[in-house]
């Protein structure tokens, strides 16, 4: 029981709560009323006060920005970085990147990309050590010895050794496996000293050989169960090859249904371990189209990032960051005559067709720059004489050559001996640059009474042409290198159709020739060759077997900068992947202050 005395004082207690509590609630209104409700009406003078400062803020801070970005070409400045991927575009088909059966322009370049070869070209056309780390000749120019670099790997993580070399050479010689470098290995044996010392025993001097170094090393330890005779057709050599270049193969892909659509399109991926350091890009790409016309088309529309081997930018899109290289190419472009051709064995009449040209014209006209050529060799070739070259321009005298040798004018100018016209058919390349300069060469002969037949066909009928040698002239393009071995061309053992290659186009048969170039191929000292082509420049000046127009030129075409892509020369196309780990074409801003 709760006595009535708790009850009044528990009472008491509830009312001074309930005064307490009243009291804070009016105190509570006053406050809210005073500090908040009377404020209301300041709180758009207050927002404008806000907005002032948060624009003067962002004002700031652009202001900041701007500066940044005026004063940044002083302190900044745009460099290359690594990343990336490189689209390339060419004409013609991928069939085989094995390097020993690469022959086409994009198998070879694949095979470039995707293999290393003991010797390469540098950007400046010198041969220079690729997996080779030294090679040494002995003193009678017969034994080549190669150290390998011992940091090379094949791209499953396999190191690459002196096996991989032999059995390459070695595969090449095999006639079963019908390589078309063979010719070049017939009699030269191969071994292996060690595991990174290859020697080469050649059956005579021969001092050109290191050139022949430059072909890509397959992998034994995948090749070698292959039987040689299946070697050519096996997966390895388009789905899946492992080299030891600076790109590792990736997939292909075949885009379009008919033949004048197709597209090949085959992806690569830098190599991690390449012994040179890994790709500055990440990918390279090699699409092969099926005309120039495509190529063009294709690179106008911003899916290439280059397009090797045009005629010329006609049908390029100006204004779009373009950069194009003229690349003189150590090479000739000829006027092959068949001395076997009945008219054309007339000494008379290929002196005549010679003083006949007037190459400074063709050359003029050609609309790009190309390099003069006045003999067989190229004037950075070691024996080159200017004054042991073709007779000169002078259609005076080959008119006089022609009367005196019993071909003269008839009715309608063309000249005749014996009841025959003096007419000739002319074979070349369906392509803008042979067909105008086998025009030229037609109007420029007409003049001195020679009725000129040209014909014009795709590369694969020409090939057919030119390994039957089904034509009285061939204007022909040919490769010589760095070196003044031209044995092949002009050596009369090379126009026998025994011969595999048979590239003395003019089918030249001379004893003074055949030993000059035995002689100069066959001696180290640059000055003793130099002797030794002496006869040969002398006996071909007189000979007239063909007319040098030219040293042609390798045109590329690139969007934007390529950083590390600046040759001067090449012996081959392919040689324009000299340093192609250490191209970039990305570039972002960088402090020179860090």
């Amino acid at each position: 029981m709760v006595d009535r005395a708790t009850k009044l004082r528990w009472r008491r207690r509830f009312r001074r709560s309930q005064k307490q509590v009243e009291t804070i609630g009016q105190q509570a209104e006053d406050q809210l009323e005073q500090h908040f409700f009377r404020r209301l009406g300041r709180l758009a003078s207050v927002g404008r006060f806000v907005f002032t400062w948060i624009l003067l803020f962002a004002l700031l801070v652009s202001g900041v920005v701007v500066q940044n970005r005026a004063l940044s070409r002083y302190y900044q400045v745009l460099q290359p970085v690594p990343g990336g991927t490189y689209t390339e575009g060419m004409v013609g088909a991928f069939t085989n990147a094995n390097p020993i059966y690469a022959t086409n322009s994009v198998d070879a370049s694949l095979a470039q990309l995707v293999f290393s070869s003991l010797m390469q070209y540098d950007s400046d056309g010198n041969l220079v050590g690729d997996l080779a780390e030294k090679l040494d000749v002995d003193s009678r120019g017969v034994e080549y010895t190669v150290v390998l670099r011992d940091d090379a790997t094949w791209h499953d993580g396999r190191p690459l050794t002196s096996a991989d070399v032999v059995f390459t050479y070695r595969t090449i010689q095999n006639p079963d496996a019908k390589s078309p470098l063979r010719p070049n290995w017939q009699n030269v044996k191969v071994r292996a000293e060690d595991e990174r010392t290859v020697v080469f025993v050649l059956p005579h001097a021969l001092a050109s050989f290191p050139h022949s170094l430059t072909n890509g090393i397959i992998p034994k330890h995948l090749l070698d169960n292959i039987p040689a005779s299946q070697l050519r057709s096996v997966s390895f050599n388009t789905v899946n090859p492992v080299g030891s270049g600076p790109f590792a193969w990736g997939a292909v892909q075949v885009v379009g249904d008919t033949p004048q659509t197709r597209e090949e399109q085959v992806g690569l991926v830098a190599y991690e371990d390449y012994y040179e350091g890994k790709p500055k890009l990440n990918r390279f790409i090699i699409r092969a189209f099926h005309d120039q016309t495509q190529l063009s088309d294709s690179f106008n529309k911003g899916e290439l990032t280059a397009a090797a081997g045009l005629d010329s930018a006609t049908h390029i899109i100006d204004g779009q960051n373009i950069r194009d290289y003229s690349i003189p190419l150590n090479a000739s472009v000829m006027a092959f005559f068949k001395i076997s051709n009945p008219i054309l064995s007339e000494v008379a009449v290929r002196q005549s067709l010679t003083q006949a040209t007037n190459t400074g014209q063709v050359m003029f006209d050609l609309g790009y720059p190309v390099i003069a050529a006045r003999g067989p060799l190229l004037n950075s070739h070691v024996g080159y004489s200017q004054d042991l070259v073709q007779l000169p321009y002078d259609p005076a005298t080959a008119k006089k050559r022609l009367d005196e040798a019993g071909w003269l004018v008839g009715p309608e100018g063309i000249r005749q001996k014996n009841g025959q016209n003096l007419k000739l058919s002319m074979y070349s390349q369906n392509s803008a640059q042979y067909s105008y300069v086998s025009q030229v060469l037609q109007l420029q002969w007409r003049e001195i009474g020679v009725d000129l037949e040209v014909i014009l066909q795709p590369d694969i009928e020409l090939q057919n042409t030119i390994a039957f040698h089904s034509y009285d002239i061939l204007l022909y393009g040919i490769t010589l290198g760095s070196d003044p071995d031209v044995y092949v061309y002009w050596h009369s053992s090379q126009a026998d159709v025994r011969s595999q290659n048979r590239l003395n186009f003019s089918e030249l048969n001379s004893d003074a020739i055949d030993a000059a170039l035995e002689a100069g191929r066959s001696r180290l000292d640059d000055n003793l060759r130099a002797a030794k082509y002496e006869p040969f420049l002398q006996a071909w000046r007189n000979e007239a077997p063909a007319i040098v127009l030219y040293q042609p030129r390798y045109f590329y075409i690139t969007r934007g900068v390529v950083h590390g892509f600046n040759p001067t020369a090449f012996n081959n196309p392919v040689d324009r992947f000299a340093n192609v780990n250490n191209w970039m074409i990305r570039e972002e801003k960088v402090d020179i202050y860090q």
